[in-house]
Parts: structure tokens; sequence; C-alpha cells
């Protein structure tokens, strides 16, 4: 497994654009700085998701930005992406790892200490945790309180990442809390600038 750097994790969201714009924000928050991508698809047909993934995948391997697809394994697989980040209601961590093999980078998303510790208990190599604030994606959203972020953040010794409706101005909540990155959409799929946007963002996650 490549050596894991979480500071910048961005997740994709395809809704109401097209392909090429997508691949010119995956291209330009990469070029500004962001560390691990997410590509999360939940309506696209698998043999779509697949050629997709192949296709950001050519964008991020330039910058050597590892590619984690969300949620299916077998996509990730077939794309020879870098990792798969699965949710509460998807594949068990333990299953993922054991079809992704030990070289392969497993995220998983967890809400309390005891789902973390289970998480990380089954091999996942770092965790999402939030949402710290409501957020505009289409995923359902339930708040996590800063204080069980620095909970998890205690109890595991993986990296662990606040996710959920942050941006530049709203990060300083997260001061304190020893995380190792932040996982952001709409402040970089929604900026004017993406790449502007990812710096600007990791430049804020340095200062927490």
């Amino acid at each position: 497994m490549k050596k894991l750097d979480t500071t910048l994790y961005f997740i994709t969201d395809s809704t109401g654009i097209t392909k090429q714009k997508l691949l010119d924000v995956v291209e330009q928050a990469c070029a500004g700085g962001v560390t691990l991508l997410q590509l999360r698809e939940k309506d696209k047909t698998t043999r779509e998701y697949i050629e997709l993934a192949r296709a950001v995948h050519s964008v991020t391997q330039k910058y050597n930005v590892p590619l984690i697809i969300d949620d299916r394994v077998d996509v990730a697989l077939a794309a020879d992406a870098e990792g798969v980040h699965v949710g509460q209601a998807d594949m068990p961590v333990e299953e993922a790892r054991r079809l992704m093999g030990d070289k392969k980078i497993i995220g998983a998303t967890t809400k309390t200490v005891q789902q973390a510790a289970e998480a990380y208990k089954q091999g996942a190599d770092y965790l999402g945790v939030g949402a710290i604030y409501p957020t505009t994606t289409k995923v359902k959203t339930v708040i996590t309180s800063v204080e069980t972020l620095r909970e998890i953040v205690r109890a595991v010794p993986i990296k662990v990442n606040a996710i959920g409706g942050l941006n530049v101005d709203n990060a300083d909540i997260l001061k304190g809390s020893a995380i190792s990155g932040i996982c952001v959409v709409s402040a970089i799929m929604k900026s004017e600038n993406p790449y502007l946007a990812a710096q600007m963002l990791k430049e804020k996650f340095y200062e927490l």
C-alpha cells in the first residue's frame, strides 16, 4: 500500500455535470493539492461506473493521488483503483479487505467510538467521521459532534478524517481535534476554481 496521506480528501459528486467537467474538476483539484480522491457514484450502472473510474484514475495517477471507489469493491478491482471506502450499510471492512488484499486501501465511515473500533479491528486503514455539519449531497447524514470525533481519534491508531459540510469558513470547529485530514465534496465541486479551493482548504487544515 502507498503511504497514506489523508490531509485533503476530495469526494466527487457528478450530479448535473458532464463527464468532461468532472474530469476537469478532478484534474484541477489534484493539481491544487488533494491527497486522496474518492469517486462516489450512486446512480450509474456498473459498466458506467467502471468506465468513469478508469477515466478518473488516468487523471489521479498523473498526480500520484490514490483513487478510492465508494462502496463498490467490484468497480475498484475492475478499475485497479488504490482502494475502496465502505459505509455502515455497505460490505463489512473485513470482507472488503479479503477481496481487495493487503496492498489496497480500505476506508470506512463511522459515527461512534464503537463503530470506529470495529472498523479498525476488521482492517480499515482510515476512517471518515461525520457529518460534522449538514451536507447538500444526496447522502443521508447523521450529525456527529466534534467531541465524538475527538474520542474516536483517541480510540484508534489509524487516520481519522472529519467529513460533512466542511469548508474554509467553518473548519475552525475542528481545532484541537487531532484529526489526520478533512473530507470535502461541495467545497471543491461547487467552487468556480477547484485548484484554488484545494489550495485554500489544505492551508486551512494546517492551521487547525
